[in-house]
């Protein structure tokens, strides 16, 4: 059964699998991108591209999974908020769009990302309370109770998994221009507080304790396990990442404006 079709009897139209249409998408719109920067001459990564078209591989398994208990649903969160959001992240989406758009859009854009609003979004502890709080907002209150009934439930928590997740790992270790960002060890905290969150809720699944889901126990501790173990692979790929990108600021340029930091993408 597809992720997409999940919930009610409700089957996916035949033809072209819908979970395929989003991951094709977005790597066909970032391949044309990588393609015109070559086109100018402009060198790209291919690690970045690699990251990237892996990121989106893996949002591909994540909605194709079948998800019509626990441990699917469980791997799917692993899939979607996790480990295909640091593939597309490492990626670098946002290094190449600017090097793609015209010189007015890119700077609206770097314009915007200084704005209070992008800056509270953008820091580490927001993603980690739409992340990890999220979920426990999720099993401990009947939404996802009500998510194996309805599908327009089901499908707004799999795409609050892949934004949220995308955001949370953008903040930590996003090679993508980002404004203010708290120094590497702030950011390796929030990523230790998440993982001691994913670690709590796990073992109140497996206990079956204060949770609100309709599984039998060997369900539960199933999911509980995906929850433990995953988490923490991909809480520490996610630590890796934050130290091979990290770069330390020149300090001649603490003062500068985020719009003069942001600007300088990196190639």
């Amino acid at each position: 059964m597809n992720a997409l079709a999940h919930g009610g009897g409700h089957a996916a139209p035949p033809g072209v699998d819908p979970a395929l249409v989003v991951p094709l998408v977005l790597v066909g719109v970032y391949l044309a991108g990588v393609v015109r920067e070559r086109r100018a001459g402009r060198p790209w990564s291919p690690w970045r591209t690699a990251a990237f078209g892996t990121g989106t591989l893996l949002l591909g398994v994540g909605l194709a999974l079948p998800a019509h208990d626990l441990v699917g649903h469980m791997g799917q969160h692993l899939l979607l908020g996790m480990l295909a959001p640091l593939g597309l992240v490492l990626g670098a989406p946002g290094t190449l769009a600017l090097r793609t758009l015209d010189r007015s859009a890119g700077r609206a854009a770097i314009r915007w990302l200084g704005h209070p609003v992008p800056r509270l979004l953008a820091h580490p502890v927001t993603g980690l309370l739409l992340t990890v709080g999220g979920l426990w907002v999720l099993y401990l209150t009947p939404l996802y109770r009500a998510s194996l009934d309805q599908p327009a439930v089901h499908h707004l928590l799999q795409l609050h998994f892949l934004l949220s997740g995308y955001l949370f790992t953008w903040s930590i270790a996003g090679p993508d221009p980002g404004p203010h960002r708290p120094r590497v060890p702030v950011r390796l905290v929030v990523v230790g507080v998440a993982v001691v969150g994913h670690a709590a809720l796990a073992q109140l699944l497996y206990a079956g304790l204060l949770v609100d889901v309709p599984a039998t126990v060997g369900e539960l501790r199933a999911g509980a396990t995906i929850m433990y173990y995953g988490g923490d692979l991909a809480e520490i790929l996610l630590a890796l990442a934050l130290l091979a990108t990290w770069r330390p600021e020149a300090r001649p340029r603490a003062e500068q404006p985020v719009s003069v930091r942001a600007a300088s993408v990196p190639r």
